[in-house]
């Protein structure tokens, strides 16, 4: 669990949460945190989530579960963020503070804290204080408008986006800067992640294209939006799909040749969008002509910008995948390794998600508390 990886020695305390948050946590602890998580007390061991150690962003971490609407477990929370490095709560804005345990209290308490906040709309503004979710944050953010084929709706990449890339990641970054900072001396602080500020700096790229005039906010009509006739997948024989990423000039020419294209004069003018439709009905015919294991003995290991698209179940039998040991078992369920990988400071087998409760009286004793002054507090419902 901890002890391994770049980030062995912080303890970072987690109130449990959904979705960014744990997925924040989830890279903390694979990268060699204490991550401990805070979960709610119900009297016995289980807590009150439906929480299953099956749960991959659940992994690696320890759980203490306290009754935070008692003094005493309000207390021992206190206390076990007054022991922390860093924080991560994914509450509404305002939540943390009427429990008691709102920025101000705990870097009182421990000021060298670095106080992770995960929101959808950010701790401020207009839409702060409401709900949400993934969906509404990349499309509040300019990023859903882009996602999708002409002539379609927008399409949500699942919650790639909002919940992950812009959100649990750019946490984590945040957090791991703000420990870079108390680590040169300087004093904790809030990180303020809002998924829809993380999600337009995803987007920046995009702004800069647009910016020099060569993308069009026109859905599915650009060099990357499956506008282009050499940036997409295609349907194969069997039913199953490849992808083609042959943007340069060297790689396009190397797709000409090997689906026997390089004489064909309508594909010379690559970067014309008035003949990408056209072009774009070619290539699906010739991609219908063959299974995918066709096409991947053709095109494989070569500089056209190719792979066969998979499942997740397939991509874990990849032979790329396999060598480089992307996928492990965790009591026997298969998940994503840690990324990236280190040279020096390696990371970690992680371990299963445990279930609330389950180190209450390790963390607990940790702290300094005897066992029957553990058993008090079990007793009086503060912790289970």
């Amino acid at each position: 669990m901890a002890g391994a990886g770049p980030l062995a020695g912080l303890r970072i305390v987690e109130f449990a949460g959904i979705g960014p948050g744990p997925f924040c946590g989830m890279m903390l602890a694979d990268h060699g945190a204490e991550v401990i998580r805070v979960d709610r007390a119900s009297g016995g061991r289980g807590g009150s989530q439906p929480i299953s150690s099956k749960d991959v962003l659940a992994r690696g971490r320890k759980s203490i579960a306290l009754n935070l609407k008692s003094e005493e477990g309000l207390a021992l929370a206190r206390k076990l963020c007054a022991s922390a490095d860093g924080l991560i709560e994914g509450f509404r804005p305002g939540v943390m503070e009427r429990l008691g345990l709102g920025p101000d209290v705990l870097l009182a308490d421990n000021p060298k804290l670095v106080y992770g906040r995960m929101t959808g709309w950010g701790q401020t503004g207009p839409y702060a204080p409401y709900a949400g979710h993934d969906i509404n944050y990349i499309a509040l953010a300019g990023a859903l408008a882009h996602f999708g084929r002409s002539g379609e709706k927008p399409t949500p990449p699942i919650n790639m986006v909002g919940d992950f890339g812009g959100g649990g990641m750019m946490l984590a970054f945040g957090m791991v800067s703000a420990l870079l900072n108390v680590a040169r001396g300087g004093e904790g602080q809030v990180v303020d992640a809002a998924m829809t500020d993380g999600t337009a700096v995803l987007m920046a790229m995009i702004h800069g294209m647009a910016n020099q005039g060569i993308w069009r906010e026109e859905l599915g009509a650009n060099l990357l939006d499956t506008g282009a006739h050499f940036y997409d997948t295609y349907e194969t024989a069997d039913g199953k799909f490849v992808s083609i990423g042959s943007i340069e000039p060297q790689f396009y020419a190397e797709l000409r040749a090997r689906l026997g294209l390089a004489e064909d004069a309508e594909f010379d003018a690559q970067m014309n969008p008035a003949g990408w439709p056209a072009l774009k009905e070619k290539l699906a015919a010739i991609f219908r002509s063959k299974t995918r294991d066709e096409w991947d003995a053709l095109l494989e290991h070569s500089d056209v910008c190719y792979a066969p698209v998979l499942t997740m179940s397939e991509a874990r039998e990849h032979p790329h995948n396999v060598a480089r040991a992307a996928f492990v078992e965790v009591d026997g369920d298969p998940q994503p390794a840690p990324a990236p990988r280190y040279s020096g400071t390696q990371t970690a087998q992680p371990a299963a998600a445990p279930m609330p409760g389950d180190d209450s009286d390790s963390v607990l004793a940790d702290l300094g508390l005897s066992a029957e002054e553990i058993a008090s507090l079990r007793g009086a419902g503060a912790i289970s």
